[in-house]
């Protein structure tokens, strides 16, 4: 079908929103791994940071939809280890997903303890932390760019539908990166209740690339229920604070 055809076929929209609230919700994940990261920055070189990972992974979700046969076929399994078939794809979710529990678990336990852990190697220094903190971003760009498009290819077989949600769920990401990421930086709780959702979306991965399948609606719900307790404790916070000043 011409775009001209799909402009015209209610259907198409249809699939075009719902493809572009789905890729906007899967982002959620790389936009908090983005935040996180680069908070660790020197302040001058975050929002550069967030720009280069954002636009990364716009430029490697563009040039996997240009190759969509060949990412299909990242489905297809390689070998079979315990009765269950491995893919490229599941490898690739198992790698990514193990890095996230293994960075997020860090994160963790360097913010528990400082002291006991000194400097965290991504802020040693401008240089060597840009590098780390553009390189990490990259990985995981490469692993739920990989997941989004798969599952675009499984929602609809038009190209032009998937390009036009990708950039408009990149979009949203760069409108939204520097609000999350000063929020996650000026809220503490806020930061572990983030490094708690890295931790369980890595688990989902590896879950997923081992042939366990886990709804993502259950994720994200979880995901939204602690984050609506967690304001609620901020609110109630902000307002003792306010009631002991006034005293």
């Amino acid at each position: 079908m011409d775009i001209v055809g799909l402009i015209q076929d209610p259907s198409a929209w249809v699939a075009l929103i719902t493809l572009v609230v789905m890729e906007v919700v899967l982002g959620i994940d790389n936009l908090i791994f983005i935040s996180i990261l680069t908070n660790k920055l020197p302040p001058e070189h975050r929002e550069k940071a967030r720009k280069i990972g954002i636009g990364l992974a716009l430029i490697m979700r563009l040039a996997l939809l240009g190759t969509v046969a060949w990412i299909v076929q990242l489905t297809a399994p390689v070998f079979e280890l315990f009765g269950h078939g491995y893919s490229w794809k599941d490898m690739i979710l198992i790698g990514g997903g193990l890095f996230l529990v293994w960075k997020a678990t860090k994160e963790i336990h360097h913010n528990v303890d400082p002291a006991e852990h000194g400097e965290d190697f991504i802020a040693k220094s401008t240089t060597t932390g840009f590098a780390a903190a553009i390189g990490q971003i990259l990985l995981l760009d490469l692993v739920f760019s990989v997941d989004s498009i798969i599952t675009a290819v499984g929602m609809t077989p038009h190209l032009p539908i998937m390009f036009v949600a990708v950039i408009a769920a990149v979009t949203v990401m760069l409108v939204a990166a520097n609000p999350l990421a000063n929020f996650i930086e000026k809220n503490p709780t806020i930061v572990m209740l983030a490094l708690a959702f890295l931790l369980m979306i890595g688990t989902t991965l590896i879950a997923e690339g081992m042939g366990f399948h886990v709804p993502k609606g259950y994720v994200y719900t979880a995901m939204a229920f602690s984050a609506a307790v967690e304001v609620l404790n901020m609110i109630v916070r902000n307002r003792r604070k306010k009631a002991a000043g006034g005293h």
